[in-house]
């Protein structure tokens, strides 16, 4: 049996830290294993041992949390690509894949439910169909054995308060996480400010909320000092005029850099160490990163919080250079080699 981990809850109570390493659709995308576009993880199901390795990754480098890679495993997305006879099967292996990995590495497992693309304010059917959609993964989240169940990326105060009436619903108990993604303002699109937003989950008995996904580190920190306690960004170099990375445009051609050419974008290791610091003195405690993150990200998290991750094993130390060694150190020192020039 795997050791007892302690919950979500007892560890925000405590004023404990949590690290959860998101990112896995821009990850695979960038890997080959998944297309950009749809965003559906196929790869759930064609090579699972590879979600597992991710999953493992992130944990060596920080994460105190293994999150099912359920996002856009929906019936909708699922439908866009005629894969819908495959939405119990690839639900229920990505939540077996999550907590096996958990259950070796004493993490929490937490299952994954996003927004739907298809919610409409004043839209009955729409909310009805969107219901389902989280109905079903939330129950399979609860068989699969998740430990707390993610609600994220959304846009509308709306969804978002259906995504935490569904999980209060359908998932016998379990603590919810609920996290938005404005992209340029700081109102929902149906028109709610996002501290009312964060107010009304929290008086609905969310465990945490906060804000996920579009903006990057620099763009983000207006936002969560309004309230929310959860913060997990893209690692790119948002701006004020372009404050959601769909608005960033390729430097070369000016066209939109999103989804395939952000790489210029990225954020520097040293700017995910300072603001894993700000959200440190602000009071996060629920913090990581979404769409773009890498291991070596999460670790610069973690050590930003004065963690030694088993990944900090393999920090940079560039005394160990050779262009850094004197010729004490090295044979072939830098000073030695450039005399020789």
């Amino acid at each position: 049996m795997p050791a007892k981990v302690k919950g979500l809850v007892e560890r925000l109570k405590d004023g404990e830290d949590i690290i959860v390493a998101e990112g896995y659709l821009f990850e695979f995308e960038r890997r080959g294993y998944l297309r950009a576009g749809c965003f559906v993880p196929e790869v759930v199901l064609e090579h699972p041992e590879l979600v597992k390795v991710m999953h493992e990754e992130f944990v060596h480098a920080g994460s105190d949390v293994v999150e099912a890679f359920t996002y856009y495993a929906h019936r909708e997305k699922l439908r866009v690509i005629g894969r819908e006879d495959d939405l119990e099967l690839i639900n229920r292996k990505a939540l077996k894949l999550a907590r096996e990995v958990a259950d070796e590495t004493n993490t929490l497992m937490a299952g994954n439910i996003s927004n739907t693309t298809i919610y409409r304010p004043d839209d009955k059917d729409a909310e009805e169909k969107t219901r389902l959609i989280f109905k079903e993964q939330i129950e399979w989240a609860v068989e699969e054995g998740a430990d707390y169940i993610i609600g994220e990326t959304y846009r509308d105060n709306g969804e978002a308060m259906l995504a935490l009436e569904c999980i209060k619903k359908y998932g016998k108990g379990l603590p919810a996480v609920i996290t938005l993604a404005p992209t340029a303002t700081d109102v929902s699109n149906d028109g709610i400010p996002l501290e009312e937003v964060a107010r009304n989950l929290e008086d609905a008995g969310a465990a945490c909320v906060g804000i996920n996904c579009h903006n990057g580190p620099d763009t983000m920190s207006s936002l969560i000092r309004k309230g929310p306690i959860a913060c997990l960004p893209t690692p790119y170099r948002t701006t004020n005029e372009m404050k959601s990375m769909v608005n960033l445009k390729d430097p070369v051609t000016g066209e939109n850099a999103f989804p395939g050419e952000l790489d210029p974008w990225l954020c520097t290791r040293r700017r995910i160490d300072e603001f894993t610091k700000e959200l440190k003195e602000i009071g996060v405690q629920y913090l990581g990163l979404c769409c773009g993150n890498r291991a070596h990200f999460t670790r610069a998290m973690a050590e930003a919080l004065g963690r030694k991750p088993p990944a900090s094993r393999y920090s940079p130390d560039m005394s160990q250079h050779f262009s850094t060694m004197t010729d004490n150190q090295h044979e072939y020192s830098a000073a030695k080699f450039y005399s020789n020039k």
